[in-house]
């Protein structure tokens, strides 16, 4: 045998184990902005809250309690065109906060009602899970059933017993899979909002010991 094939340390088995767990979505996350240039610092916030408050206005009558919109940030930058020659613009003030829906059959008609009370974007339109936490738990149980099972089939070609687990790496990076888009309103809302499924993943390495056959 080669020497690079040889087991130094012989103690077991390793095996990897992976398993997921698929959801309807329960609630979407939008990433609201609000853009205004004005000829003025004053005149450009003024503007930019008028168009925030019609915008908490908007999700207060769709019953969007204000808990699940983030305070907005305000952000202040001068503008210029730039062509043969440079040209002052004004300044524009541009306003984001997150707003998270838990009747994610409404996003539509939030969206529209959204842009006729000023929103400029709309990124990052997110659907997600109330219950990751338990989904990720019975993919993290069903990962472990899958190495488990590879072991027992390794240990019984090679003609020894599973023995106990002696080692336990997770593997999990904490991802949730689901539908993910940017739209940009200018022209009218453009792509899929079909949320689809919301998929949680796990994986996990085992290590088991080995006991004669």
């Amino acid at each position: 045998m080669n020497g690079s094939q040889r087991i130094e340390t012989p103690w077991g088995v390793s095996v990897f184990g992976t398993a997921s767990e698929d959801a309807v979505p329960d609630l979407a996350r939008l990433r609201v902005a609000i853009e205004q240039t004005e000829g003025s610092p004053a005149e450009a916030f003024a503007a930019t809250r008028g168009g925030v408050n019609r915008v908490r206005e908007v999700l207060r009558g769709h019953g969007v309690p204000e808990s699940a919109v983030s305070a907005s940030r305000l952000n202040l930058e001068s503008r210029w065109s730039h062509g043969e020659s440079s040209r002052f613009l004004g300044y524009e003030c541009t306003a984001s906060f997150v707003v998270e829906l838990r009747e994610p059959d409404i996003l539509e008609t939030v969206l529209i009602d959204l842009v006729d009370a000023g929103a400029t974007q709309v990124g990052g339109v997110e659907f997600d899970v109330r219950r990751k936490e338990e989904l990720r738990a019975l993919a993290r149980t069903a990962a472990v059933a899958s190495a488990r099972d590879k072991a027992v089939l390794y240990a019984e070609a090679a003609g020894a017993r599973l023995g106990p687990v002696i080692h336990i790496t997770d593997l999990d990076a904490g991802q949730t899979q689901g539908f993910r888009g940017h739209t940009s309103l200018g022209g009218g809302v453009e792509g899929e909002l079909t949320p689809g499924k919301v998929t949680v993943s796990a994986g996990v390495v085992l290590g088991f010991s080995l006991l004669d056959g």
